[in-house]
C-alpha cells in the first residue's frame, strides 16, 4: 500500500475523536544535554536543513541516518503534497516506482513531540509499527496526528526533527499543482499509478541528503 498517511479528509474527521486527556505535546529546541544533529536535503526546488532529535526519537533517527548513509533517498520524489497539511517523500523514484525499504521500526510517537508546522515525522500505514523510509514535513499545525491513545488510529506519527532553514522551500513545494488532489473530490484520470493522489505534476526530486 503506497499511502502512509490517512487522507486529509479522514484525519479531519478524526480530530474530534482524538481528544483524550493527557499532557500537551511539545517541540523542544536543542539545548544543554541534548545532542544536535542536522540533515541537509538538497532538492531541485532548493535546500531544506533539518535538526534531528536523536535523544527523543533514537530508533527513528538512527533509521533515518542509515537510509541517508545508504544513499537510499538520492533520486526520490515528493510523491504526495497537500497544501496546508504536509509534503511527503522517501519512497518513490522519478517514475513513481516504489523503492524497496528495510524492515519496519517501532513507533516513537509517545515521545511528547507534536506535529507542529515545520516538524518532520515518519509516515506509516494503519499499523502502529509500520514506518520504514517515508517521512513528511508538516506544513500546517497537525496536532491531530499526535499520539492520543493506544489504538492504531490514535497512536500518532513520530516526530523526530524540525526544519531549521528552508521553510520557504517547503512552502513552495506545498503549493505546486498536483494530480488528483484529495481536496477536490473529482474523478482522476491522470497518468499516475492507480490509487495514488496529490502527486506533483512536475517531479520534485531529492538529489541527496547529507548529515552534518
Amino acid at each position: 500500500m503506497w499511502r502512509y498517511l490517512v487522507l486529509l479528509i479522514t484525519t479531519l474527521s478524526l480530530a474530534a475523536a482524538c481528544s483524550e486527556d493527557g499532557p500537551a505535546p511539545t517541540t523542544p529546541e536543542a539545548g544543554d544535554g541534548e545532542s544536535r544533529l542536522e540533515a541537509i536535503i538538497t532538492t531541485n526546488k532548493g535546500v531544506i536543513t533539518l535538526e534531528l532529535y536523536p535523544e527523543r526519537a533514537p530508533i527513528t533517527v538512527e533509521n533515518f541516518k542509515q537510509y541517508i548513509t545508504d544513499g537510499f533517498y538520492n533520486g526520490v520524489v515528493f510523491h504526495r503534497v497537500i497544501p496546508n497539511f504536509m509534503i511527503q517523500t522517501g519512497g518513490h523514484d522519478e517514475k513513481l516506482n516504489k523503492k524497496k525499504p528495510r524492515d519496519t521500526i517501532k513507533n516513537e510517537a509517545t515521545n511528547g513531540l507534536s506535529n507542529k508546522r515545520g516538524t518532520v515525522a515518519m509516515a506509516r500505514t494503519g499499523v502502529i509499527d509500520s514506518a520504514t523510509s517515508q517521512f513528511f514535513i508538516n506544513v500546517g499545525n497537525n496536532s491531530r496526528l499526535d499520539h492520543k491513545g493506544t489504538q492504531p488510529r490514535k497512536y500518532g506519527y513520530t516526530v523526530f526533527g524540525k526544519v531549521l532553514e528552508g521553510m520557504d522551500v517547503v512552502d513552495s513545494i506545498a503549493g505546486v499543482p498536483t494530480h488528483c488532489p484529495s481536496q477536490k473530490r473529482a474523478p482522476c484520470n491522470a497518468p499516475i499509478p492507480k490509487g495514488m493522489g496529490d502527486v506533483p505534476k512536475d517531479n520534485i526530486v531529492i538529489e541527496k541528503i547529507e548529515l552534518d
